[in-house]
């Protein structure tokens, strides 16, 4: 067996990972994965996550934690992937795509996910564009440039945190709109010179 291959029990701790995160938006714990599992001994459960740091599908950060770098891949015939950094909600002032924000890798088509751009996924919060099928919770992948068309949804950084919303430019400013059920959320009016983080190329509900 190569190293990068995975036994069957391997496989079916790399599966359970993989949900937890694109659920929970983190690796699971030892126990965690224990139960997910249905082990009795939280041993054999860092067994094979030790294994699947081995063999290059997570990694142990710095803190302790883990991260999710690469999902399964067992045979030729499989789709093609591209790993994008699972960012969560990007505040303190940094880049959305910084790496300080990354927590974890989730595998993408590379027919949705093209190699020529640069992606990553927000984990939605809130229900400010639930109008546009973008719920609390939703992963949103997010292809990463700087420019937009009227009318695109867009991924910003105001005030230190990013928010995803509809884009609309005049001659002198920029305008961010909700596009939501509930009367809260209000246009965000910015100066021409707004910058997008990216555009939202596809959803995915927090219930799949």
């Amino acid at each position: 067996m190569k190293n990068n291959e995975l036994n069957s029990k391997e496989l079916e701790a790399l599966r359970q990972i993989r949900n937890f995160v694109m659920h929970q938006g983190r690796v699971p714990s030892i126990r965690e994965l224990m139960k997910a599992l249905g082990y009795r001994s939280p041993r054999s459960a860092l067994i094979l996550i030790r294994r699947l740091v081995e063999k290059g599908f997570l990694e142990q950060k710095a803190e302790g934690k883990f991260r999710l770098l690469k999902d399964i891949s067992n045979s030729e015939n499989v789709a093609q992937t591209v790993n994008v950094p699972l960012v969560g909600s990007a505040a303190c002032g940094l880049p959305v795509f910084a790496e300080e924000n990354i927590e974890a890798y989730v595998p993408v088509s590379t027919d949705i996910a093209k190699k020529s751009y640069k992606y990553f996924f927000l984990r939605a919060s809130g229900d400010s564009m639930n109008m546009a099928g973008i719920n609390d919770g939703d992963l949103v992948l997010i292809r990463q440039q700087s420019t937009a068309e009227n009318g695109d949804l867009v991924v910003a950084l105001i005030d230190n945190e990013a928010t995803i919303k509809q884009f609309f430019r005049s001659k002198d400013a920029v305008i961010l709109k909700p596009k939501s059920s509930n009367p809260i959320h209000t246009p965000i009016v910015l100066t021409n010179n707004f910058l997008v983080q990216g555009v939202v190329e596809l959803t995915i509900p927090s219930e799949v």
